[in-house]
């Protein structure tokens, strides 16, 4: 049987509320190639089982404990077939039927590009406080964008920060090269498996690409309990990867909270309707908090080297 060009490979555990509209989505994208869907389900107990089997070409089964943000995208790959792989949330639904064929144009066209990250819009239910971080995110940019790093040196004359932006790429919706994969593969992390990858690849020299006219539809409103886990686990790797520390002082800490919860009232004042409006001001006050201190307790707790707190709602 011959192998299809592209592999899409999806994470899964419990996603019956948004794997119908995916692969619905997916069903009706206009490519010139034949693709796969191989779904990785951890442990899912809502009947998304069901639905993979019925809808997916291969389902690869592990336990909820058995999840890594790397090794299991690893597994997914291993399972696939294609030369070119798509790494998708089971929540990020293709907006358009061009999606496929603008993620993967890229590499198609250039042998030196290893992987491709997709633009992200934010639901229609978004929360005020949601649309205004998620505009400042690299994946909701309008241009095209081509990174490449010329050498190690170059990149370690960078400021964190400029690393950190050099090496900016999101698995909720991207597409790499399988044969840089197999030189190249994930990481085991509980987070940031992405930039991780997009760092080694890059200084190995192979570029990678921002195609904003490949569209997904993907954002959260999540507790303030979970985004102070993420947040301190991310800036954790941050520092592990870039040496970045976005807060690195209790005075910036002090500052940052401030300005969040200013920033936040100003955009729960946004609100579209009243009700929503009140709704949301004990959330957008808690943020406020979580951000910031997941960032500082994040980079202090590497720059030290402390054990990490662990999670597993992350």
């Amino acid at each position: 049987m011959t192998a299809p060009l592209v592999s899409i490979v999806l994470p899964t555990r419990n996603g019956a509320d948004t794997l119908p509209a995916l692969f619905e989505a997916l069903s009706r994208q206009r490519v010139s190639f034949s693709y796969e869907i191989v779904a990785v389900d951890s442990g899912s107990t809502d009947g998304s089982n069901d639905l993979l089997r019925r809808r997916a070409d291969r389902v690869v089964e592990i336990s909820a404990n058995a999840f890594d943000h790397g090794l299991t995208r690893n597994l997914g790959v291993e399972h696939a077939r294609g030369e070119l792989v798509v790494l998708l949330v089971q929540d990020a639904i293709p907006a358009d039927d061009r999606w496929l064929a603008e993620l993967t144009a890229p590499l198609l066209s250039h042998g030196n590009v290893a992987g491709v990250f997709a633009r992200q819009r934010p639901r229609s239910d978004a929360s005020a406080i949601t649309l205004y971080y998620h505009e400042r995110w690299v994946a909701s940019a309008d241009a095209d964008r081509v990174v490449a790093v010329a050498h190690s040196g170059e990149f370690d004359a960078l400021q964190p920060m400029d690393r950190f932006l050099r090496c900016a790429f999101d698995n909720v919706c991207s597409c790499i090269r399988r044969s840089v994969w197999e030189q190249h593969p994930f990481r085991s992390t509980p987070i940031a498996e992405d930039l991780e990858w997009a760092r080694e690849v890059l200084l190995a020299g192979h570029r990678l690409v921002y195609a904003p006219r490949a569209v997904v539809i993907h954002s959260h409103d999540r507790s303030a309990r979970y985004e102070f886990a993420r947040t301190y686990l991310l800036h954790r790797r941050l520092f592990e990867l870039f040496e970045l520390r976005t807060i690195p002082t209790v005075s910036v800490l002090a500052h940052a909270v401030a300005s969040s919860m200013a920033l936040h009232l100003r955009c729960q004042r946004s609100a579209a309707d009243d009700a929503r409006r009140g709704r949301g001001i004990g959330r957008a006050l808690a943020l406020a908090l979580a951000w910031p201190f997941g960032q500082y307790f994040g980079g202090l707790s590497a720059a030290r080297g402390w054990k990490p707190l662990r999670s597993r709602t992350v």
